[in-house]
C-alpha cells in the first residue's frame, strides 16, 4: 500500500480516501478503517487505548494507520475528525449517550417495566443516529431512483425480512410496481432474474450479512441501480456504485432492533407518495 505524503484537508475528503483505499489495507488497518467510518465519534473523543480495544488492534496500529494517510501521528488524525464533526454540528452529548448506552452493564433483577424502558431508550438513540447519518441528499437521491424506476425489487432475509416486506407493501400502496424477492425454495436469484437496466434493487442486510443478499447484489451489479440499506458504508452490500443508506440499530442485551430501519422504509415510501400527490395537484 502506497503511503500518502500529505494528510487530507478535511473530514469528508479523509473518509472518501479511506473508502477508496480500503481494499489495499491490511486486515488490522481495515478494522481501524471500519471503525472510523462507522464510529467517527470514538476516534474523535476517545483515547487510543479505548479505540484500539474496540477495534481489536494494538494502539501502534492506529498510529501506523494515521501515518499511512499522511498524518504525523494519531493525534493530528483525531483532531481532523473532531474538528469535522464539530463543524457538522454533531452533538457531543449525543455521542456520549451512545457510548454510555452501548457499553453499560444491565442491572440485575430488573422487571419487565425496566426492560421496556431499556429497549425504548436504545431505539430512541438509534432513531437519533438515523437522523444524523442519512442526509437530505441521500434521501432525495433514493426517492429519485425509486420514482424513476420501471420496477423496484426489494430483498432482505432473516432479520431484514420484516423491513423488506414492509417497504414492498408501502411502495405498492404508493402505486409503485414492486417485487419482493422472498427466496422461497432458495430461488432468490431466479426471482430477481427480470431485473433490467431502468429497475432498482433495494438490498437490506446487516452484519453478519445474508449470503443470499450478497449473492444477488453481486449477480445483478450493473444491471440496475442499487440502494443498499445496511449498517456500514463499506459493508458486504455497500458496493462501489450503490447508494448506501446507513442504519445503525440499537442492540440491547444482544437483541438488535429494527425501529430505525422501519422508520427509513416509511420515509422512502411516504416521500414517494408525497411527490405523486404534489405532481397531481400541480
Amino acid at each position: 500500500m502506497q503511503t500518502i505524503t500529505e494528510p487530507p484537508e478535511d473530514l469528508e475528503s479523509f473518509l472518501l480516501t479511506i473508502r477508496e483505499r480500503y481494499d489495499a489495507l491490511s486486515d488490522r488497518l481495515q478494522r481501524i478503517a471500519r471503525h472510523i467510518l462507522d464510529e467517527p465519534n470514538d476516534l474523535a473523543f476517545e483515547t487510543l487505548a479505548v479505540v484500539a480495544e474496540r477495534s481489536n488492534v494494538q494502539p501502534s496500529a492506529i498510529v501506523r494507520f494515521a501515518q499511512a494517510f499522511g498524518f504525523a501521528g494519531a493525534s493530528p488524525m483525531q483532531r481532523l475528525i473532531r474538528d469535522g464533526l464539530l463543524q457538522e454540528d454533531r452533538s457531543l452529548g449525543y455521542a456520549e449517550r451512545i457510548r454510555q448506552h452501548r457499553y453499560a452493564t444491565p442491572g440485575e433483577e430488573e422487571g419487565p417495566r425496566e426492560l421496556l424502558s431499556e429497549f425504548v431508550k436504545g431505539n430512541i438513540l438509534a432513531l437519533e443516529n438515523l437522523n444524523h447519518s442519512v442526509g437530505m441528499r441521500e434521501l432525495t437521491e433514493a426517492i429519485d431512483l425509486i420514482e424513476n424506476a420501471d420496477t423496484v425489487y426489494v430483498i432482505g432475509f432473516r432479520r431484514s425480512f420484516p423491513v423488506a416486506s414492509y417497504l414492498t407493501y408501502m411502495l405498492a400502496q404508493a402505486d409503485k410496481r414492486t417485487v419482493l424477492v422472498d427466496g422461497v425454495g432458495g430461488l432468490h436469484l431466479q426471482q430477481a432474474r427480470g431485473l433490467r437496466d431502468g429497475d432498482v434493487l433495494v438490498a437490506i442486510s446487516y452484519a453478519p450479512y445474508s449470503p443470499e443478499t450478497i449473492a444477488l447484489v453481486d449477480a445483478f451489479a450493473g444491471q440496475g441501480a442499487v440502494i443498499a440499506i445496511t449498517d456500514s458504508v463499506i459493508g458486504a452490500i455497500a458496493k462501489e456504485n450503490a447508494l448506501v443508506l446507513q442504519v445503525r440499530e440499537s442492540e440491547v442485551r444482544g437483541f438488535r432492533s429494527l425501529a430505525a430501519s422501519m422508520c427509513l422504509a416509511q420515509s422512502l415510501a411516504i416521500g414517494l407518495a408525497s411527490r405523486k400527490i404534489a405532481g397531481a395537484n400541480a
